[in-house]
């Protein structure tokens, strides 16, 4: 994928938009354009987690495993596509983490994958740069978590 289109994907998905376009250049840098086919898991609940992941075309399943004894199954949290971002937010903040949910591709999807540890580097060295990701990082995890309880009272 050229670099031009890796820009726009970035300036037009939900977690960057509105940065800067200096800012979307360095984002844009530090990406790895990945393909899934279909009915493939981009991530598995229980994976260590490392990268964030931008949907580019496609969409994805968040799903979370459930044991209640007798019932076993899987819920789905929310269903995400283009322009919409997923994966290991911690690692933003410099702390492991396993991941809580599988992301399965329900058609053939394309994603900018982000290894946090590099946004996070970015993020230290612009520090208003830093503040503005975390800002739209409290939102996106605020409206995740809504989506999961909603998903859980389904069961």
């Amino acid at each position: 994928m050229e670099m031009e289109k890796i820009k726009q994907a970035l300036a037009s998905c939900e977690f960057f938009k509105g940065l800067r376009d200096r800012d979307i250049g360095d984002i844009a840098g530090i990406c790895q354009v990945k393909a899934c086919a279909g009915g493939a898991f981009l991530f598995r609940q229980g994976d260590f987690g490392e990268h964030l992941y931008i949907i580019v075309e496609g969409q994805i399943h968040l799903e979370r495993s459930v044991d209640f004894g007798q019932r076993k199954g899987s819920v789905v949290i929310e269903s995400l596509g283009k322009g919409r971002v997923l994966g290991c937010w911690s690692t933003l903040l410099g702390a492991p983490h396993v991941l809580m949910s599988s992301a399965n591709c329900q058609r053939p999807t394309t994603v900018l994958a982000v290894q946090g540890a590099h946004l996070r580097q970015l993020m230290i060295s612009k520090t208003d740069f830093g503040f503005n990701i975390l800002e739209k990082l409290c939102f996106l995890l605020r409206d995740r978590i809504q989506a999961a309880y909603g998903a859980m009272e389904k069961i």
